[in-house]
C-alpha cells in the first residue's frame, strides 16, 4: 500500500500547527476584543451582552475541543514510515456515540433556556414606565413626541433630532411608521427594532449611564435613508426636568415662518408694500402638486400650503436660484392632514426654488417677475 501524502515531514506539520496557533493568538491581541460586543449602556443591553459572552465562550470551548481532538487523532494515529499494516478496524462504539450525541443536545438545551430568559428580559414592557415617548419614522427623518410633557421634536436632514431621557429610569417607546419600513437602532443599547407601517412596536429601556449615543435607521427606505440619524442623550433627572421646562418654553422646534435677512434686500419697493398675491401649493404622496409657481416682484405673497399626507410633516422653504441655494424664507413644518398660510415677504425679481426641508426631493421653481 502506498502512502497518500508524500514529502511532508513530521517536523513541518508541527511547525505549521504552531504557526496557526500563533496567528490565532496574534488576532486576539490586535486591540479589538473578540470576547466583547460594543459596551452596553442599558439594562436590557447588558442582558444581551451577557448572553453573547456565554454563547461565545461555549463556541470557543467547542471549537478548541473538536479541533484538538482532530489534531490529536491526526498526529497520534498517523501512518508511520515503514508501517504498511492496516490499523484495527472499529465498527461502532455505543458509549462514544451516546456521549457525542448527549453533550450537543445538553449544550443546545442550556443555550435555548438562557436565550429565552434574555429575550423575555429585553422584551419586557412595564405597565407604569417613568417616561413614555412616541417615535414616528417617516421618509426621511424621525419625530419624537413626549405625550405627557406636551413636547414634539421633528428632525431635519441637516439637523438630527435628539431623544432626551433620564438615567436609571424606565423609558417606554412606541414605534410607528408613516410610510415605509424603517429600523430604530442604537448600537450602544445593543438593540434594534423594526418600524413597520400599520404595526405598533413597544419596548422599554433603562439607560445605566449618562452620555450621548448615536442612532440610525437600519432599513433602506429611499433616497435619503442615510440622513435618518438621531441622538439619544441620557441625563440626570434634574437635567431632564430643566430640558423639559426649556422645551415647553419653545413648543415648536421646527423653523417658524420667518424670512431670512436677505428676503428684505430687494430693489425699490421691496419692503413688502402693496396687497399680497395669493398662491396655493399642496403636498400629496410626498410630492408637491405643482412644479412651477409665478409671483410679481416686490409684492408680498400669501402662500396657502395644504399638507394631505396624513401624519407626515412637510413645509415650504424658498431659496435663491436652486434647492440648495441661500434661504430667503422657511415655513413652519407641520404634519398632515392640515393647512397653513405662509406670509412670504416681497421678493425681488429672479428665479427661486421652493423645497420641503424635511423631504429635499420635493422641489419646484418660483419665478418672480
Amino acid at each position: 500500500m502506498t502512502r497518500i501524502v508524500k514529502g511532508i515531514p513530521r517536523g513541518a506539520s508541527i511547525v505549521a500547527l504552531a504557526a496557526v496557533a500563533l496567528l490565532l493568538v496574534a488576532a486576539c491581541g490586535t486591540g479589538v476584543s473578540v470576547l466583547q460586543p460594543p459596551p452596553a449602556a442599558t439594562e436590557q443591553g447588558k442582558a444581551t451582552e451577557w448572553l453573547y459572552q456565554v454563547v461565545f465562550i461555549v463556541a470557543v470551548v467547542v471549537f478548541f475541543l473538536v479541533e484538538g481532538l482532530i489534531v490529536y487523532a491526526a498526529v497520534r494515529y498517523r501512518r508511520r514510515k515503514g508501517d504498511e499494516s492496516l490499523p484495527p478496524q472499529i465498527h461502532g462504539n455505543n458509549v462514544l456515540e451516546v456521549i457525542w450525541t448527549a453533550i450537543p443536545v445538553a449544550i443546545v438545551a442550556i443555550l435555548f433556556v438562557i436565550s429565552w430568559q434574555t429575550l423575555n428580559t429585553v422584551d419586557a414592557v412595564s405597565a407604569k414606565p417613568n417616561l413614555r415617548i412616541d417615535v414616528t419614522g417617516f421618509q426621511w427623518q424621525w419625530q419624537f413626541t413626549y405625550p405627557e410633557q406636551g413636547i414634539t421634536l421633528i428632525g431635519l436632514p441637516d439637523k438630527e433630532p435628539e431623544l432626551v431621557v433620564p438615567v436609571d429610569e424606565t423609558v417606554q417607546v412606541k414605534l410607528e411608521s408613516r410610510d415605509v419600513n424603517h429600523g430604530f437602532y442604537v448600537p450602544a443599547f445593543l438593540f434594534k427594532r423594526d418600524v413597520i407601517p400599520g404595526k405598533t412596536n413597544v419596548f422599554d429601556f433603562k439607560a445605566t449611564e449618562t452620555g450621548t449615543f448615536d442612532g440610525h435607521c437600519t432599513q433602506f427606505c429611499g433616497l435619503l435613508h442615510s440622513k435618518m440619524l438621531f441622538k439619544v442623550r441620557v441625563v440626570t433627572r434634574a437635567e431632564f426636568d430643566a430640558w423639559v421646562a426649556g422645551a415647553k418654553a419653545t413648543p415648536t422646534p421646527a423653523p417658524s415662518a420667518t424670512a431670512a435677512p436677505s428676503a428684505s434686500a430687494g430693489t425699490g419697493g421691496g419692503g413688502g408694500s402693496g396687497q399680497p398675491v395669493a398662491l396655493q401649493l399642496t403636498a400629496q404622496n410626498i410630492a408637491y402638486d405643482k412644479s412651477e409657481l409665478t409671483a410679481p416682484a416686490n409684492t408680498p405673497i400669501q402662500l396657502t400650503f395644504v399638507n394631505n399626507d396624513n401624519g407626515i410633516p412637510h413645509d415650504v422653504a424658498i431659496r435663491k436660484g436652486s434647492p440648495t441655494g441661500e434661504d430667503v424664507f422657511t415655513g413652519e413644518i407641520f404634519p398632515g392632514v392640515a393647512t397653513k398660510v405662509y406670509d412670504v415677504p416681497a421678493l425681488p425679481a429672479g428665479t427661486y426654488a421652493f423645497v420641503c426641508t424635511v423631504h429635499p426631493n420635493m422641489t419646484g421653481t418660483l419665478t418672480v417677475q
